[in-house]
C-alpha cells in the first residue's frame, strides 16, 4: 500500500463507494516572539478552511503528551489517543488520509501513530493543502464514532538505549537541518550536536520546492548512498518526533522500513549523561 496519495487521486476516492476519514493536522512550531508575534492556531486555519468533511486533530494535545523528560513532544497516552481518533471517525476498516498546511511533519507525525498503533490503511496527502484545487469547506462536521482501538507494538518505535544502538550497528538519520546536526545552532535544546554515529540527513531534502515528494527512485537512492537499505536496520529522530515521522514516510515511500526515535534531541539532550558528538563528522 502506498503511504502517500495525490490530490486528484483522493478527489476520485471522496467519490467512490468508501471514502476515506479525512484529518487536518495543521501544526508549526511556534513562531511567537518578544516582538508580540503570535503562535501559529492549527485550529483557526481549519475554522477558515479545510478540505470538506475534515475533522481538525491537534497535535500537541492529541498526538502527542506533555513535554518533559522524555522531549517535547512524547508519545500520547494510548487510551486517550485511541478516543481522540474515535471522535475524528476512525474506525480499524475505513482508510484515513491526513494531511496539514504543506510542510507534511505533524501528516506524517499522524500517519506514524496510526500506523504503529495497528491501522491497516492510513496515508498522507502528498503536499498537503497547498496541493488542494477543489474549494474548501468551513463547515464542521459531527463524524460518527469509529471503532478504532489503537493496540501500540508494532514494529517501529526506538528509545534512546535503542537509537544509541542502532548508530553503531545499523543506519541511524538525523532528520533535523545540517547546522543543528554539526551544532553550529540549536535555538531550542539545551544542547548542540548529534547522537555519536547518526548521519546527517535532513528532512527538507526529500521533497521537491512545491512540497511534494521526490520520486520514489530518488529517495531510495539518497537513502542508499547514506547506507539505508530496505534490508538493513534503519532509524531516524529529529528534534522532538515530529519532522522524523516525515523522514520515516519518506524511506517508506523509498521501499527501506524505518524506525523512530520519538524522543529524539529533546530527550537525548536533557541528559548530561549522554554523549554529543559536534561537527560533520558522525562519530
Amino acid at each position: 500500500m502506498n503511504a502517500i496519495i495525490s490530490a486528484s487521486a483522493l478527489v476520485d476516492e471522496l467519490a467512490g463507494a468508501k471514502p476515506p476519514v479525512l484529518l487536518d493536522v495543521r501544526w508549526q512550531l511556534s513562531t511567537a516572539k518578544a516582538a508580540g508575534a503570535p503562535p501559529f492556531d492549527g485550529r483557526a486555519e481549519y475554522a477558515a478552511g479545510h478540505l470538506p468533511g475534515a475533522v481538525y486533530v491537534d497535535l500537541d494535545r492529541e498526538l502527542a503528551s506533555a513535554p518533559g523528560a522524555n522531549g517535547r513532544h512524547p508519545l500520547p497516552d494510548v487510551a486517550e489517543f485511541g478516543a481522540a481518533m474515535r471522535r475524528a471517525g476512525v474506525s480499524q476498516g475505513r482508510p484515513v488520509v491526513v494531511y496539514d498546511g504543506g510542510q507534511g511533519w505533524a501528516a506524517a507525525r499522524a500517519w506514524w501513530l496510526l500506523r504503529w498503533t495497528g491501522h491497516p490503511n492510513v496515508r498522507v496527502l502528498d503536499g498537503g493543502l497547498p496541493s488542494w484545487a477543489a474549494p474548501l469547506s468551513t463547515d464542521v462536521p459531527t463524524p460518527e464514532e469509529g471503532d478504532f482501538t489503537p493496540v501500540p507494538g508494532a514494529p517501529g518505535l526506538l528509545d534512546a538505549d535503542g537509537a544509541a544502538a542502532l548508530a553503531r550497528s545499523g543506519v541511524l538519520l538525523d532528520a533535523r537541518a545540517g547546522e543543528r546536526y554539526r551544532g553550529e545552532v540549536e535555538p531550542i535544546d539545551p544542547v548542540g550536536g548529534h547522537i555519536p554515529g547518526a548521519l546527517s540527513a535532513p528532512t527538507t531534502d526529500n521533497v521537491a520546492p512545491d512540497g511534494r515528494f521526490l520520486p520514489a527512485e530518488e529517495l531510495r537512492a539518497r537513502f542508499n548512498a547514506l547506507g539505508a537499505t530496505e534490508n538493513g536496520a534503519v532509524g531516524v529522530y529529529c528534534g522532538s518526533g515530529v519532522s522524523g515521522a516525515h523522514e520515516v514516510l519518506a524511506l517508506a515511500v523509498a521501499g527501506i522500513p524505518a524506525e523512530l526515535y520519538v524522543g529524539s534531541w529533546s530527550e537525548w539532550s536533557s541528559d548530561p549523561a549522554r554523549p554529543v558528538a559536534v561537527g560533520p563528522d558522525p562519530q
